[in-house]
């Protein structure tokens, strides 16, 4: 089977429409990791993506009674755009079936390359069985996105072209995996070429089909995926990649939300691409196996495999991308309800970074904060700050790994108040180590704090809502917020503050 698959990959046909892209030296990477580390920038296709190989290899191939009947595929992203344009560039008419809940930006996408989009049904599975159906009534081609030979040889051509621009054999080559297209082109021909270099595949933790048919020895159904990696999101690793990565890949590592999003913000600082979910996979994988093996000195490629991503997505990206890296903790900690012990619970801390904290005033003996702080040495700090909560006598909770509190409890801790006596501001200050403290400090114990937010966004000044016990003609606290020189906004009238938290 190698050996077709060689022929096949080594005789595909795809620089009409793809370009050969770039393998570029992660140079921080490199230096994090002790490691020769490369990126393989298939970011950088016409679609932003590998799948137009796969898609141009398998069109092109066509007899022209096929091409005259037109093409079929469905796809909600990077696919669709790739069938899309080799279809326009061959002149053959395609369908591309898309969910009813595909972004418009990603239809319009699609349509401005030429595709007739179909949108059918809510999930992708309603979409292909629609595609299907098509392709019978009309005796059009039906264009898989990875499991079928010639779109395998296509992304093939990835591991062919990786292997000529190394100066030396890899040590190890890592591949994302979905359906398992590129990865079994790329394991293919990088097994053939050089048996001792390690490929691993790299697959979402809660994706990870690849993972399951390894554990079990044949290909099995996931009971549900995760979408975050919606580029890789299948329930059922393909039949034919199955063949292929059984043989050539030499382990499977899966990988979280957090381990991705750290992963792109690692590929933006040494490329300055923004990789999507997906894209980032490999690099998570491979970070993550290089520390847990404690490898150092070995020549790594890694695959940036696509950039489709949302912009409205980076908010949450960034917001995971400390969490990944181990380099931000969360807790719930029970503080005492009275004046002054916001400020001793800072204390306790010391000099950590505070990233984050959400306060509401409750009338009762406990109060409950959600608290973020940044880790300098990893898991030694997190292990660290428990111990001095638990030393002054708090009650902690790690949140860090807790899915819900990370996705939707940091943004909801709150509530109306309880008090006829509250005033609310805004403050901003210079963001650096020790600046929150320092405002509590100067703040002193006079007035009790009701209301607590900020959250550390990596700008030159932090931002704080904060509320306190005061009445409305307290001068004494307008001077104080004077005094400390910092920017500040009076919001006891604003009407967001009156709705939802007076």
């Amino acid at each position: 089977m190698q050996s077709t698959y060689i022929k096949k990959i080594l005789t595909a046909k795809v620089y009409d429409l793809a370009v050969q892209t770039p393998l570029t030296e992660a140079t921080k990477l490199s230096k994090k990791l002790a490691n020769s580390v490369y990126v393989k920038r298939e970011d950088l296709q016409p679609v932003f993506s590998f799948k137009v190989r796969g898609a141009y290899n398998k069109m092109r191939q066509l007899t022209d009674e096929e091409k005259s009947k037109g093409v079929v595929c469905a796809s909600a992203g990077n696919h669709a755009q790739g069938v899309a344009l080799s279809a326009n560039h061959l002149g053959i008419k395609a369908t591309i079936v898309m969910p009813t809940t595909t972004p418009e930006i990603k239809v319009e996408s699609v349509r401005s390359m030429g595709g007739n989009v179909v949108l059918h049904g809510d999930t992708f599975d309603l979409a292909c069985t629609h595609a299907y159906k098509l392709q019978k009534q009309k005796g059009m081609t039906f264009i898989h996105p990875y499991d079928d030979p010639e779109v395998i040889a296509g992304q093939g051509t990835v591991g062919v072209e990786l292997m000529q621009q190394l100066s030396t054999l890899p040590d190890y080559v890592f591949v994302p995996v979905g359906g398992g297209g590129l990865a079994a082109g790329v394991s293919t021909y990088v097994k053939y070429l050089s048996p001792d270099t390690k490929v691993i595949a790299v697959e979402s933790e809660d994706s990870a089909c690849l993972a399951s048919a390894f554990k079990s020895g044949e290909r099995s159904i996931l009971p549900e995926v995760g979408i975050f990696a919606d580029g890789v999101a299948v329930a059922q690793i393909g039949e034919e990649t199955f063949k292929l990565l059984k043989d050539y890949v030499d382990e499977v590592v899966t990988v979280s939300t957090d381990e991705v999003c750290a992963a792109i913000k690692d590929l933006f600082e040494d490329t300055r691409a923004i990789a999507e979910p997906a894209g980032a996979l490999a690099t998570a994988g491979m970070k993550k196996f290089m520390i847990q093996n404690a490898l150092e000195n070995k020549t790594v490629v890694t695959i940036n495999s696509g950039a489709n991503t949302s912009f409205g997505r980076l908010r949450h990206i960034s917001e995971r991308t400390e969490l990944g890296s181990n380099k931000e903790a969360l807790f719930a900690v029970s503080i005492e309800e009275k004046a002054g012990s916001f400020l001793s619970f800072c204390e306790c801390m010391g000099d950590a970074n505070i990233t984050e904290f959400n306060y509401r005033f409750k009338k009762s003996v406990q109060a409950q904060v959600f608290v973020g702080v940044e880790l300098r040495s990893g898991l030694e700090d997190r292990e660290r700050l428990i111990q001095s909560f638990r030393d002054y006598g708090y009650t902690s909770f790690d949140l860090t790994d807790n899915e819900m509190a990370k996705l939707h409890v940091r943004y909801m801790v709150g509530g109306h108040a309880e008090d006829n006596h509250e005033r609310l501001f805004r403050v901003q200050f210079p963001e650096k180590p020790g600046a929150l403290l320092k405002f509590l400090k100067a703040l002193g114990n006079r007035w009790s704090i009701t209301l607590f937010h900020y959250r550390n966004h990596a700008a030159a000044y932090g931002r704080v809502l904060f509320g306190v016990h005061a009445s409305a003609d307290d001068c004494d606290l307008t001077d104080k917020l004077s005094e400390i020189g910092y920017v500040f906004f009076e919001e006891t009238e604003n009407p967001a503050y009156k709705i939802f938290l007076s």
